[in-house]
C-alpha cells in the first residue's frame, strides 16, 4: 500500500535566517539544526555570558567615575609626565566592546527560544576573547593605578540601588521563559535540576535585595534639611584654568558660597596658588626657564613666579573639552592670567562677603621656609583683610605643629572619632565622600561636627549628601550643581516598600504563570504524540523513526532545487533497514513546482 502525504511548505524564514546567519554565519537553510547544542558551544555561550556581565560592571564604573575624571587624569599626569584626557579611549572602547558583546548574546538567547543549534563563528570567538582581555587588562590596570576608586561602587548603591533592583527583576523574569523552556520540555536530569535550582536562590535574592539597601533618599521629603553649600574647589577649573582669579570669580558667579586653593609658601616665603608639585603643567615654566621644569615649585622666589603665563595651558590642551563654548573675550582674559596669590584669592573672598578653605602644603625640609610656613599663611590672611573665622586650613603636617597656627580654623582631612576631633581642637572635618558613610555622618552631625565633602561633581552624589545632612560640598563643578534646585529623586519608606512588594508579586506571579504556559503546551504534546511540525525541520511522519539529519538535507537540496525537477523522484533510503516495529520501508519524494509544495510517498514492503 502506497501513501502519499504533503512535506512541509516551504517558507521564507527572514527572522531566523538574519539570527543564525549573523551569530554563526548559517544563512542557509539546511545548515541549520535543532539538535542539542555540543559541550564546546555551550562553554562560548558561558564566556559570551561571562564578557557581558564583566562589560556592564565596566560600563556602570566608568558611568559613576565621572565624578572623578579629573583625579584620574591628574594620577595619570603624575606617572607619566603628559596631561592628556586618557578617559576618552576608555569610554570609546568600552561602548564598542558592551554593544558588540550585548548584541551576540541577544542572537543567542534568540537562538535558544528559537531552538536553534548553538554554533558562534570563529570570527565572533576571537572577537569576544579580544573584548574580555581587554576588559581584564584594563581593570587589572584600574586597580593599579586608581585602586581606591572602586570605593565609588558601593557609594553609587545608595542612589541607583532602587533602581538597579527594578531592572534586575525584569530580567530574571524574563529568564523564565528560557529556563521554563529547558525544564519542562525536555527529559528529567540532574543538570536541569540543579539550573532550576540556581535560578530559583537567584530569583530569591533579587526579590530580598532591598533589604540590604541603604539609601538616604528614602525618606520623609520633611525631614530633607537645607540645601549643601557648594565650596568652589580651585575655583571652577572646568572653565577656567583652576587656581586662577577667572576660576574663581567663575565659582562665585555660578553659586558657590566659599573658595577652596591649594597653597604653595615660595622660597622667599610668599604665599601662591599651585596644586601641582612643580610648574611644569599649568604654566610656560619650560619656555621661561627651560632647565627648571622639574624643579619644586616651591623653591621658586615669587617674582619668577609671577613672570609666568598660567591660563595659555588652558586654551591649548583643552582639558575639559569646554574651550569651544568660550567666548573671545574670555579666551583673551585666560590667555593673560598668571599665577595667583593667596592674598589676591582672600581679597577676593573678603569682597564677596565668602570663606576660604585652604590646603596648605609644607614646604620639604631643606626649603628656608620649612619652619615659618604657617606664619607666612597667617600673614596673608591678615593682609588680605578677611574674618579669620571665614578661613579654614587644612595642614598636612603633625599634631604637634597645629597649635601653631592660631587664629585660624583648623579642619582635618582624616576620618576621626568625636572624642579624637575635640582633643585635638578641630572644628570640623573635610572628607573624601568615600569616607563618609552615611552612618558616619549622622554621628558627626549629632555631635555638631561640621563635615565638608570632596570631590562632588555629579548631580546623584550631591544629592545623597544632601539626603544625608552635609552642610557642605567641595565641587570642581559648581556650574552642574547649581543646576540641582532638588535631589534627582525622593521617596519616602512607605511609597518605595509599596513599589517593592509590588513589583515581586507582579514577577511571582509572571514567573508561575511562564512555568505552567511552559507545563501546558507540553503535556498537550505528550497527549497528541506527536510534536508539532516546525518549518525549520523537514520530517517524515509516517514512519516511527525520526530521519538522520543527511536524509533532511539531501531532501531540502532537493526541494530548493525543484525547478529543474518535475513529477515523482525517487529517492533510496535505507530500503533494506529494519525499522523497529519489523517494518521495511521504500520512500518517494514528488515535486510539483507548479503548485509550489511538495509530497511523498511511504510504501510498506510486508512484515
Amino acid at each position: 500500500m502506497v501513501k502519499h502525504q504533503p512535506l512541509q511548505v516551504y517558507e521564507k524564514q527572514v527572522f531566523v535566517s538574519f539570527v543564525t546567519g549573523i551569530y554563526g554565519c548559517r544563512w542557509k537553510r539546511y545548515q541549520r539544526s535543532q539538535d542539542d547544542s555540543s559541550r564546546w558551544e555551550c562553554t562560548w555561550f558561558v564566556i559570551l555570558c561571562s564578557s557581558f556581565l564583566l562589560l556592564l560592571f565596566w560600563a556602570y564604573f566608568w558611568l559613576v567615575a565621572q565624578n572623578d575624571f579629573n583625579e584620574f587624569n591628574w594620577l595619570v599626569y603624575n606617572r607619566s609626565g603628559e596631561w592628556r584626557d586618557e578617559t576618552i579611549p576608555i569610554l570609546a572602547s568600552t561602548t564598542v566592546g558592551f554593544s558588540y558583546i550585548t548584541f551576540l548574546l541577544i542572537l543567542a538567547l534568540f537562538h535558544i527560544s528559537l531552538g536553534q543549534q548553538l554554533n558562534l563563528y570563529w570570527v565572533h570567538k576571537i572577537g569576544v576573547l579580544a573584548t574580555l582581555l581587554t576588559t581584564i587588562s584594563g581593570v587589572i590596570s584600574v586597580d593599579d593605578v586608581w585602586g581606591d576608586e572602586w570605593d565609588i561602587l558601593l557609594v553609587s548603591l545608595q542612589s541607583t540601588a532602587p533602581f538597579l533592583h527594578i531592572g534586575a527583576l525584569v530580567t530574571v523574569t524574563a529568564i523564565s521563559w528560557l529556563v521554563a523552556g529547558y525544564v519542562v520540555r525536555r527529559e528529567r536530569s540532574n543538570f536541569q535540576v540543579t539550573m532550576l535550582l540556581i535560578y530559583m536562590v537567584i530569583l530569591l535574592a533579587v526579590y530580598l535585595a532591598p533589604l540590604a539597601f541603604t539609601c538616604p533618599c528614602i525618606m520623609d521629603r520633611h525631614s530633607l534639611g537645607p540645601r549643601p553649600d557648594i565650596i568652589g574647589r580651585r575655583g571652577a577649573p572646568m572653565l577656567a584654568p583652576e587656581n586662577t582669579m577667572v576660576s574663581f570669580n567663575r565659582a562665585l558667579q555660578y553659586g558657590a558660597s566659599s573658595l577652596e586653593a591649594d597653597v604653595t609658601i615660595s622660597v622667599d616665603g610668599f604665599p601662591f596658588l599651585m596644586r601641582d608639585r612643580t610648574l611644569k603643567r599649568t604654566t610656560d615654566v619650560r619656555k621661561v626657564f627651560p632647565g627648571r621644569q622639574y624643579e619644586d615649585a616651591s623653591f621658586f622666589n615669587w617674582t619668577e613666579i609671577r613672570s609666568l603665563n598660567a591660563g595659555q595651558w588652558f586654551l591649548e590642551t583643552d582639558p575639559y573639552w569646554t574651550v569651544e563654548s568660550l567666548t573671545a573675550r574670555d579666551r583673551s582674559r585666560i590667555g593673560n592670567q598668571t599665577v595667583c596669590s593667596l592674598l589676591e584669592m582672600l581679597r577676593l573672598a573678603a569682597r564677596t562677603n565668602s570663606s576660604a578653605l585652604l590646603n596648605v602644603r609644607r614646604p620639604p625640609p631643606e626649603h628656608p621656609r620649612y619652619r615659618s610656613w604657617f606664619m607666612d599663611t597667617l600673614w596673608a590672611v591678615q593682609k588680605a583683610g578677611i574674618s579669620q573665622k571665614r578661613v579654614r586650613t587644612v595642614t598636612w603636617t603633625p599634631d604637634t605643629d597645629r597649635g601653631r597656627v592660631r587664629g585660624l580654623q583648623q579642619t582635618a582631612n582624616e576620618k576621626l572619632s568625636v572624642e579624637d576631633i575635640r582633643r585635638r581642637g578641630i572644628t570640623s572635618l573635610t572628607l573624601h565622600y568615600s569616607k563618609a558613610s552615611h552612618k558616619d555622618l549622622q554621628e558627626f552631625l549629632a555631635n555638631n561636627v561640621s563635615v565638608t565633602v570632596y570631590p562632588v561633581n555629579e548631580p546623584w552624589l550631591y544629592s545623597i549628601l544632601w539626603c544625608s545632612g552635609v552642610p557642605s560640598v567641595s565641587s570642581d563643578a559648581p556650574q552642574v550643581l547649581r543646576k540641582v534646585p532638588y535631589p534627582i529623586w525622593l521617596m519616602s519608606r512607605t511609597a518605595y516598600n509599596f513599589i517593592w512588594i509590588t513589583s515581586d508579586l507582579v514577577s511571582i506571579a509572571l514567573v508561575i504563570g511562564i512555568f505552567g504556559f511552559q507545563n501546558y503546551h507540553m503535556i498537550r504534546w505528550r497527549m497528541r504524540g506527536m510534536q508539532t511540525y516546525n518549518p525549520e525541520q523537514i520530517m517524515l511522519s509516517a514512519v516511527a523513526r525520526r530521519s538522520s539529519r543527511d536524509v533532511n538535507i539531501m531532501k531540502e537540496k532537493l526541494i530548493f532545487s525543484g525547478a529543474a525537477l518535475t513529477g515523482c523522484h525517487s529517492l533510496k533510503l535505507d530500503t533494506t533497514k529494519q525499522v523497529n516495529n519489523g517494518l521495511s520501508s521504500t520512500e518517494e519524494l514528488c515535486l510539483y513546482p507548479e503548485n509550489g509544495y511538495a509530497t511523498y510517498s511511504h510504501g510498506d514492503l510486508g512484515h
